[in-house]
């Protein structure tokens, strides 16, 4: 990957790579119009580019995007994202202190010893301290071990990805122990968690590690490994999708900032479920008991922080993802307390280089994994030969800007699940595999399942992969200003359920190899949105509505990637001055 200035990876190298990607596409033939990611000011068109097979439809305003404008909190097809990410979506994080250098804690730079221990120490200096940033110099320091970040507003910072590397010599197999499913099997849970730089509270990991060691394989989300670490803080009066107020019936535990988790459990008839993937006559005649890995997944938990309580009135942060109903028992809780305020910058983390494992037997050379984490962040980060990349495991409210997945090819390059909600990944890049695939292996692409919820992916180059909706029906997720080589499959067995609940939202999507699946979704998924993606043709990995009857899904601009205004759903729900008056 080129860098920047400093060794980093700058916005303007994503945008030149999708831009390079989308012209080749159209040279080759691929969809009806050329389609660019936008180019960052001032850069200079791609060289070479072929003009497309036909006219360019004039850019124009989205009647959709119009239409959202009138109902921006409760819209059928469109979900509201403009505050997902770390700090609301913030564009800079903060820069705290620094309270430590890790070469005075032992770490050596030359890779001549193990600097895991010196670089573990630093960082629980920092948090003894209440926070403050850890600094890791330019050079190539060996991990043997794995770095845990567990004590909020840490930030482990590096001189850039091209100038700090973390060079991982051992799997998570090796340094925890084998981590087997909680539903069975012979699968390794490596495959789809944990991180060799590994973001979570010092309290929740704890607990998660010795489950694993004990072979007591654990739910890995806010109320602790058999789900049953809560308290109720108060009960919740009936609500409706988008409201920001709350009536509450006490609000005697509950102050301004304060971090609550929102619990929804699910009825005897499945109404949450129903409401989760639109309603209707499809989701009500779908049988539902049966899936028994998706219904583990219910309570909801959606965690969110106070900003005001006056009386019973509370006002969140963000609004309500979902209608509060007395019938799914709504209340406030309080579980373990989150990683706040933490974050990972400018490194490279290159994990020894083996051959990918046989599908779902991942070892654990994973990459950057936030777990239990609010308000955290990946920036400037390049993860490299590892079986899976960065990680949103039960996280809320993080950002992951300007990283990228390279090297021998992951299983999954991203991943959320677990009921992450909220979430942030822009200026990604999913660079192509370095070596041919072996056999028995599987690539997937940009991860969501597990009942998450809100996250958006946005300005993105994928070399390869796909838009893995994984099935344990994620609802209200956009993809945006993406360019793929749309070349992987989707996951998920029948026990988990839908591939789609409702709003679900592609804008401005390029596809260069002309193929439809996971991302042409009308077809397939429930009260969704396809506006402005190529033209496509449906081969290879093909997908079936889970739900009978009208799907009340739209189109807009089709084949016609780059055309369509607002160029990019998630800036313009940020951004507009209409939206934010609303």
């Amino acid at each position: 990957m080129a860098l920047g200035r400093h060794g980093r990876i700058s916005r303007r190298t994503f945008v030149g790579g999708a831009t390079a990607v989308a012209a080749a596409a159209t040279a080759t033939g691929f969809g009806t119009a050329t389609a660019t990611a936008a180019p960052a000011p001032g850069a200079a068109p791609a060289s070479g580019a072929a003009p497309g097979p036909g006219p360019v439809p004039a850019p124009g305003p989205s009647g959709l995007w119009a239409e959202y404008l009138d109902a921006p909190y409760t819209h059928p097809q469109i979900p509201y994202v403009g505050a997902a990410g770390a700090r609301g979506g913030e564009g800079r994080m903060p820069r705290p202190p620094v309270v430590a250098d890790v070469r005075a804690y032992g770490a050596t730079p030359d890779g001549s010893t193990d600097s895991t221990p010196a670089i573990n120490r630093a960082l629980a200096a920092a948090g003894r301290r209440g926070g403050g940033t850890v600094l890791v110099p330019p050079g190539t320091y060996r991990i043997d071990g794995y770095i845990h970040i567990g004590d909020s507003g840490v930030v482990l910072r590096g001189a850039g990805s091209g100038r700090t590397t973390l060079k991982a010599t051992r799997s998570l197999t090796e340094l925890i122990g084998v981590y087997g499913s909680r539903y069975g099997g012979d699968k390794s849970a490596w495959s789809w968690a944990g991180g060799l730089i590994w973001l979570s509270p010092r309290a929740r990991h704890t607990s998660l590690v010795a489950a694993v060691q004990a072979k007591a394989w654990p739910f890995e989300g806010w109320t602790g490994n058999k789900r049953d670490e809560w308290t109720t803080l108060t009960t919740v009066r009936p609500a409706r999708r988008g409201d920001r107020t709350i009536t509450v019936d006490d609000p005697g535990a509950l102050c301004r900032g304060q971090f609550v988790v929102l619990r929804l459990a699910d009825d005897a008839d499945h109404t949450l479920l129903e409401h989760m993937a639109g309603g209707g006559a499809g989701p009500e005649s779908y049988v539902w008991d049966d899936k028994t890995k998706l219904t583990s997944y219910v309570p909801y938990e959606w965690p969110v922080r106070v900003r005001s309580v006056r009386g019973r009135r509370v006002t969140l942060e963000r609004p309500l993802p979902l209608d509060v109903r007395p019938a799914w028992d709504p209340r406030l809780i309080s579980g373990y307390a989150p990683l706040t305020g933490s974050g990972v910058t400018g490194l490279t983390l290159e994990a020894v280089e083996t051959p990918q494992s046989p599908h779902l037997l991942d070892k654990g050379y994973n990459g950057v994994t936030f777990q239990c984490a609010y308000d955290c962040w990946a920036e400037d980060v390049v993860v490299r030969h590892v079986d899976n990349g960065f990680g949103l495991v039960a996280a809320s409210a993080c950002t992951l800007r300007r990283t990228a997945v390279e090297g021998r090819g992951s299983h999954h390059p991203y991943f959320c699940r677990e009921g992450a909600h909220d979430n942030l990944i822009e200026d990604f890049r999913i660079a192509a595999r370095t070596v041919p695939a072996p056999a028995g292996t599987q690539l997937h692409g940009i991860n969501v399942e597990g009942l998450s919820s809100y996250n958006v992916w946005s300005r993105g180059l994928m070399e390869m992969g796909t838009f893995d909706t994984h099935r344990g029906m994620p609802f209200a997720n956009v993809r945006t200003e993406i360019t793929v080589e749309n070349n992987g499959r989707h996951g998920g067995d029948a026990s988990a359920g839908p591939l789609y609940g409702a709003r679900f939202a592609h804008w401005n999507v390029t596809v260069t190899n002309g193929r439809a699946g996971l991302v042409k979704i009308d077809t397939v998924a429930p009260y969704s949105a396809t506006v402005g993606i190529s033209e496509v043709t449906e081969f290879d990995q093909t997908d079936v509505p889970d739900f009978a009857g009208e799907l009340h899904a739209r189109v807009e601009a089709y084949g016609a990637p780059g055309a369509v205004r607002p160029r990019n759903l998630y800036e313009a729900q940020r951004w507009s001055v209409d939206l934010r008056r609303s």
